[in-house]
């Protein structure tokens, strides 16, 4: 008995240290898109080039870029490159807010050049541009929202572990890893799931100036390749983000040579900045803040 125990107990610690090892790395990639200021170099009229790569945890750092871009007169557009899964419901959203900003507030046009991912959290913020360019491979679409946390009440009874939790209502702990789901929390998150897929329906049948029917019947998740999603009107037009960057300079009347700027690393990250991207990246991602709505394709 005594035996099987320490099994166990082996088995869970190194879970939890693959665990640990995976969203080390996950904060470390996180931390190579912070640390940026945007250096401006020379002079005349550019092209300002923002990436979002890999899944979006927060908004700050891009929301930060674009707004300096938004206010430099030499910047006369503005290219959101995505390479992107999607991510957080909330960070999506508020990037999308800031690009329809730009847009609205500085005259100032976004074009969207996707990579080899632009999917759910990452094809919400594509329509927020002015033209959205996808390669014939690009991945889109997973217009979806999904919602995923650990049940782990029966593994921690068999290594000998109880959790007590005192609460003032019934769903309080709505998402605890230490309790299997009633029907009642099952009811209460399919409705807010609801409701954030409702809103991003809504801004895909606003955008892409669609019928709100089209929308749904491709609306489930599913994931389209760039052609199927041209023929299917949720991009523009198929092209490289060479292609993207030359329409964008025509578009922002720029003749000639088309110069281009890019936010600057100014520094590596030090072993602080990345434990804190760490502590960030655990937070953010619902190991210990409850289960955290995602635009993401999985």
């Amino acid at each position: 008995m005594a035996g099987s125990r320490n099994v166990i107990l082996i088995v869970v610690a190194g879970g939890f240290l693959i665990l640990f090892l995976v969203f080390f790395i996950i904060g470390i990639m996180g931390m190579m898109g912070t640390g940026t200021r945007t250096t401006w170099i020379g002079f005349g009229d550019r092209i300002a080039i923002v990436t979002i790569e890999g899944q979006i945890l927060e908004s700050e750092s891009t929301v930060r870029q674009l707004r300096e871009f938004a206010e430099n007169g030499s910047v006369k557009g503005i290219l959101l490159r995505i390479n992107s899964p999607g991510g957080i419901v909330s960070p999506a959203q508020e990037i999308y807010d800031e690009v329809k900003r730009i847009r609205e507030e500085y005259n100032k046009p976004v074009v969207v050049s996707m990579g080899s991912v632009a999917a759910s959290g990452g094809y919400y913020i594509a329509c927020s541009g002015d033209y959205v360019f996808a390669n014939p491979g690009t991945l889109t679409g997973s217009i979806g929202v999904i919602l995923q946390y650990p049940v782990l009440e029966e593994l921690m009874g068999k290594i000998g572990v109880e959790h007590e939790t005192i609460k003032s209502g019934d769903v309080k702990d709505v998402g605890s890893p230490f309790r299997q789901p009633t029907r009642e929390d099952s009811v209460m998150l399919q409705a807010a799931i609801n409701d954030i897929y409702s809103q991003f329906v809504d801004v895909v049948v606003k955008d892409r100036g669609l019928e709100h029917e089209e929308v749904i019947r491709i609306a489930d998740g599913s994931i389209f390749t760039g052609n199927q999603a041209l023929e299917l009107g949720l991009v523009d037009a198929l092209g490289s983000q060479e292609a993207a960057i030359e329409y964008l300079a025509d578009l922002a009347g720029i003749e000639g040579d088309i110069k281009r700027i890019r936010p600057r690393v100014e520094r590596q990250p030090s072993l602080w900045d990345l434990l804190g991207s760490l502590k960030q990246t655990y937070v953010e991602t619902g190991l210990f803040s409850g289960p955290t709505l995602m635009y993401l394709y999985r």
